[in-house]
């Protein structure tokens, strides 16, 4: 065998996988002009690789495509020239696999569409969108033996009856199906399209010379539109809606099941990212959180391993320890084991507070993703966080961050852009009171009247707005789309969350511990050079004449950069009127993140990010305090 004409193979897993070197770009062009062209097209892990393996067999081309780092795997099949393209969601050129896939699918003379048919609600609407091009197509309906074990039934015929394309039906790993695809590629078709839609992308024939051109500038293709020395079009969310509801509609048509179980998964499914059925479902998750990580976890475990384990058992033996070997009161000793000393201090927030609140934080996280709703949540609420410049994946972030911000800060990771982690971050340590903080608010709100609680309540929401629309408008950029994979509704498998949960701690506790460390020291410095002391005295006069709060509210905001609900609870046994109970509390949710939350935005997002985040809190939190004092005292 020769090298650069074939590929070895082995196997793994029962697969094969081949090993192919890499060529030069030069002919692709030109060997697209002598032989029909196919591309295979599908969204990533569908087995469009296996597909092209049966295709291909051993002779195949392996090269960047042109200008990008993209691999594009090149092969034949009885006079067809087949391309494997990278896996995507949708054609079009947000990314550098988009943009390949794209330019492939625009000079290919076929398109061979593998679809999972256990997801078909996300992968038929790339089929949609390659009809809606006027491309001629073949759909492979592949894992159909998944579809079968979970108890679905796809009625194949009335699904190409309504593509108006060929459609076989296959699983891969075992190549059943496989022998269909010659005489499918040879009954290749152009697919149903809206009468509208057909017009339209005519009538633009003497601009772009093709129809699937004339689409992708509609849909405010740039480089397409570029090509043909024309403006982009502004009418991407109308037609990607339509192609939404038409995959819709095939949907309700096609899909039965064989069971209650399996019938009653697809319908919670469907009520997931309906409106009107989806809002309550929501309410419904949001309390069930709030009761297990909000309550059950940060209010009761934490409130024993917290105060009973750490406070009382924990702190006092470890001090007993090291006053065996260091003098008690010295330097030494309050930075070890004084009020907030390194073993002390650090000890207690890592495991006595911080590690309930991250397992429960993950098993809630794990839950969710099992069960196929996390994905469906983000769906639901995509279009209002776009006015916010984050995509619906943030919902998640948020709304743990009622929970726990300093948790919440660490999932903003699942966000794709360091511009939506930024604005994300920054609206959960500004605008976002955690479970035990809430705690106290609420105590406080309901001794004040519903008055103070609707002001309270309309100022935070007005903040997170302000927040994520001032950051969306100074930061360059604009919000990603949701590109997300919907699975099926499902009972989360124990095995899979015990995993996740136990992996996801691990790494947690394993990364931040050095940074809690780092903070308790910190804290000490503070507190045996007197700074303690100086911040109290600086804020005295402000929260007296400003805030026209009483002087011991100072000791509340010092508290509150330790521990949040330190600082609100420094307020429960002062004798407040009821707007000065809005004014103090407003001010203190406002207020600067706490250590905690600080050393996690430091590791997350950088030491320039959170040291202007944390000075942005202090001027927020006492500006609009000082602005409600005003208008309300």
């Amino acid at each position: 065998m020769r090298k650069h004409d074939q590929s070895t193979i082995d196997t793994v897993g029962g697969h094969e996988h081949h090993h192919v070197e890499k060529h030069s770009h030069a002919g692709y062009r030109q060997a697209a002009m002598d032989r029909p062209t196919v591309a295979l097209v599908g969204n990533p892990n569908v087995g469009k690789s296996l597909v092209f393996n049966y295709l291909s067999g051993l002779y195949v081309d392996v090269s960047n495509y042109p200008g990008t780092t993209v691999e594009l795997i090149k092969g034949s099949y009885k006079g067809y020239e087949i391309f494997d393209t990278p896996g995507v969601y949708g054609i079009s050129s947000f990314t550098a696999e988009e943009a390949v896939t794209r330019d492939i699918v625009l000079e290919s003379d076929l398109i061979l569409n593998v679809v999972d048919a256990v997801h078909l609600e996300r992968d038929l609407f790339l089929t949609q969108q390659l009809i809606d091009m006027g491309k001629k197509v073949v759909v492979v309906l592949n894992l159909m033996d998944e579809v079968r074990s979970i108890g679905l039934e796809i009625d194949t015929k009335l699904l190409a009856s309504s593509l108006g394309v060929p459609v076989i039906e296959t699983t891969a790993t075992t190549k059943e199906g496989f022998d269909s695809i010659e005489g499918a590629l040879q009954k290749a078709r152009t697919g149903e399209r809206s009468s509208t839609l057909h017009h339209r992308l005519h009538d633009m024939l003497k601009l772009t010379g093709s129809e699937a051109e004339a689409l992708l500038i509609l849909e405010g293709d740039e480089s397409t539109a570029q090509r043909h020395g024309v403006a982009p079009g502004h009418e991407r969310e109308t037609l990607y809606i339509e192609r939404r509801n038409r995959v819709n509609l095939i949907i309700n048509a096609i899909l039965s099941e064989r069971n209650i179980r399996t019938r009653f998964a697809t319908l919670a499914g469907r009520w997931a990212v309906n409106p009107w059925t989806g809002i309550p479902m929501l309410l419904l998750a949001l309390y069930l959180i709030y009761l297990f990580v909000g309550k059950l976890v940060a209010t009761d475990l934490v409130g024993f391993t917290e105060n009973t384990i750490g406070h009382e058992l924990w702190e006092p033996w470890i001090r007993g320890v090291i006053a065996q070997v260091i003098t008690p009161g010295s330097a030494l000793s309050t930075l070890l084991v004084g009020e907030f000393g390194v073993i002390t201090l650090t000890i207690t927030y890592l495991l006595f507070l911080l590690l309930p609140l991250v397992i429960a934080f993950y098993l809630s996280l794990a839950l969710m993703e099992d069960s196929g709703y996390l994905p469906r949540l983000a769906t639901l609420v995509d279009r209002s966080l776009n006015a916010l410049g984050l995509n619906g994946a943030a919902i998640i972030p948020l709304i743990l961050g009622f929970g726990c911000v300093t948790m919440a800060t660490i999932t903003t990771r699942l966000l794709g852009t360091e511009r939506e982690k930024t604005i994300a971050a920054a609206i959960l340590q500004f605008a976002i009171p955690c479970s035990a903080q809430l705690a106290v608010v609420a105590a406080l709100l309901a001794g004040a009247g519903f008055a103070a609680m609707l002001i309270y309540s309309i100022t935070i929401f007005i903040i997170f707005v302000a927040v994520g629309t001032i950051l969306h408008r100074v930061l360059p950029g604009s919000a990603t789309p949701l590109l997300i994979d919907l699975p099926p509704m499902r009972f989360p498998r124990l095995d899979n969350v015990a995993r996740k949960t136990a992996y996801r701690s691990y790494y947690f506790m394993k990364e931040a511990t050095p940074w809690f460390f780092a903070g308790a020291l910190g804290v000490g410095l503070l507190q045996l050079t007197g700074l303690l002391t100086v911040w109290q005295d600086l804020l005295e006069p402000l929260t007296t004449r400003w805030l026209q709060l009483p002087r011991e509210a100072s000791t509340a905001f010092v508290m509150g950069m330790v521990r949040r609900d330190f600082g609100a609870a420094g307020l429960y046994h002062l004798s407040l009127s009821q707007y000065q109970i809005v004014v103090a509390l407003v001010t203190i949710t406002l207020f600067t993140p706490c250590i905690a939350s600080f050393m996690v935005m430091m590791k997350e997002r950088g030491w320039r990010e959170a040291f202007t985040v944390w000075a942005g809190t202090w001027i927020v939190a006492f500006l609009v305090g000082g602005l409600l004092s005003q208008a309300l005292l």
